[in-house]
C-alpha cells in the first residue's frame, strides 16, 4: 500500500508539474515571440519538418501498402474487393496518417529536443537565461512548441499521401483491381470531415509531443544518466497521449458529426 500511495502521490505532483509547464507555454504563447524566438521556431520547423519528410512518407508508403495486402483477402472473399479504395483512404486519413506521424516525431524529434533542452540544463544555460531576467519557457519552449504544432499536421499530409499511393500500388498494380472502382470509392468514401479529423487530432499530437518534450528536457536529471532517461520518459509519455488522445478525440469528433448531420452517420 505504501508502494502505491507513493506512486500515485508522485503521478499527482508531476501532473500537476506538468499542467502549471504547460500553461506557461500557453501564455507564452499568447504573448507571442521576439525576434530570436522567431528564428530559433523558423530552425526548429526546419529540423522537425524539412529533415522529417523522408522517414514520415516511407513510413507512409508502406503502412497503406500493407494495410491494403492484410485486407484485399477477406474483402475479395466478400465480393467487395472494390471498396478498398474507401477503406484504404478512410484509414490512412482518420487514424493511422495522424497515428504514425505523432509517433515518428516522438521518436525522431521529441527525443532530440528533449536531449537538447536537457544539456542545457545541465549545463546550467537554462539558469543563465533566468540569472539575466530572460524567460527560458517564453525562449526555448514556446517556438519549439509553435514548430511542432505547425509542421505535424503538414507531416501527416505527406503521410497520407504516400500511404493513399502505397495502397493503390498494391491494390491496382498486384491485386488487379480496377484503378476506376478504386478511385471512385476513395472519393465517395472521403468528405472534408474526414480531411479535417486527421488533421485536428494531428494539431493536438503536434502540441503533446512539442509540451512533453520540452517539460522533459526542462525537469531532466544531472549528468548524462538523467538527459538519457528523460529522452525515454519523454517518448513514452508522448506516445500513450498520443493513444488517449486519439481515442479522446475520436469519440468527440464522431460526436459532434452525429449531431452536425444527425441523418449522415460518419462512415467506419
Amino acid at each position: 500500500m505504501e508502494f502505491w500511495g507513493k506512486t500515485c502521490l508522485s503521478l499527482v505532483l508531476t501532473l500537476g508539474d506538468f499542467v502549471r509547464f504547460f500553461v506557461a507555454i500557453l501564455a507564452g504563447l499568447l504573448r507571442g515571440m521576439d525576434r530570436f524566438g522567431r528564428r530559433e521556431m523558423l530552425s526548429q520547423m526546419f529540423d522537425l519538418g524539412t529533415l522529417s519528410i523522408p522517414v514520415v512518407m516511407l513510413t507512409g508508403f508502406f503502412i497503406g501498402a500493407v494495410l491494403v495486402i492484410e485486407a484485399y483477402p477477406q474483402f475479395h472473399a466478400l465480393g467487395l474487393a472494390s471498396r478498398l479504395g474507401s477503406v484504404t483512404v478512410l484509414s490512412v486519413v482518420k487514424q493511422i496518417g495522424p497515428v504514425l506521424t505523432g509517433v515518428m516525431l516522438a521518436g525522431r524529434v521529441g527525443g532530440a529536443m528533449t536531449a537538447e533542452l536537457g544539456t542545457m540544463r545541465v549545463t546550467e544555460q537554462i539558469e543563465a537565461l533566468r540569472s539575466m531576467a530572460a524567460d527560458p519557457v517564453r525562449t526555448l519552449a514556446v517556438p519549439r512548441v509553435l514548430a511542432c504544432l505547425v509542421m505535424t499536421p503538414i507531416l501527416t499530409v505527406f503521410s497520407d499521401i504516400l500511404g493513399i499511393f502505397g495502397g493503390w500500388l498494391i491494390a491496382v498494380h498486384v491485386q488487379g483491381i480496377n484503378n476506376d472502382q478504386f478511385w471512385h470509392f476513395a472519393r465517395v468514401g472521403v468528405d472534408i470531415y474526414t480531411i479535417n479529423t486527421g488533421l485536428i487530432k494531428a494539431l493536438f499530437f503536434g502540441l503533446a509531443i512539442g509540451a512533453i518534450a520540452c517539460y522533459k528536457g526542462f525537469r531532466c536529471g544531472n549528468g548524462a544518466q538523467g538527459v538519457g532517461r528523460a529522452c525515454t520518459e519523454a517518448f513514452v509519455s508522448s506516445f500513450i497521449v498520443i493513444l488517449i488522445l486519439n481515442l479522446v478525440l475520436a469519440l468527440l469528433l464522431t460526436n459532434i458529426y452525429v449531431m452536425v448531420w444527425p441523418n449522415q452517420p460518419p462512415i467506419l
